[in-house]
């Protein structure tokens, strides 16, 4: 992937994630990815807050996925499932969405409120 990088830390947790800018990179996301490390994953910054929609169309990796504010502030987290074309919405309006594997926020208990740090987030 030619995307640009950013580091980002939940917690103790750190986590490599590509950065996905426009319409373009943000449709093609992890599609056709069969694996990817640990602790990476893909951030997506939408143009403004807004409730945003995800699917899993062409993609055979399994994913968790949290809507962030603009501080950085998961408002919800959620499990997709590959190849599955059923939207995985949130209706609070929200500019950032992070996807990594599937499992990976559980795993570490990160939960709705925790706060992702990183270059792009606002501080509050």
């Amino acid at each position: 992937m030619t995307l640009p990088r950013v580091k980002l830390t939940i917690g103790e947790h750190p986590l490599d994630a590509y950065v996905a800018r426009n319409a373009e990179e943000r449709a093609l996301g992890l599609m056709h990815r069969r694996e990817m490390p640990e602790n990476e994953g893909m951030l997506f910054m939408c143009d403004e807050p807004q409730p945003q929609s995800f699917w899993m169309k062409d993609t055979p990796l399994p994913l968790s996925i949290a809507f962030m504010d603009d501080d950085g502030h998961i408002v919800q987290i959620g499990d997709l499932e590959p190849h599955c074309e059923d939207a995985h919405t949130c209706e609070t309006p929200v500019r950032y969405v992070l996807e990594v594997n599937q499992g990976w926020f559980s795993e570490r208990g990160i939960a709705p409120g925790a706060r992702i740090e990183g270059p792009l987030f606002i501080r509050a």
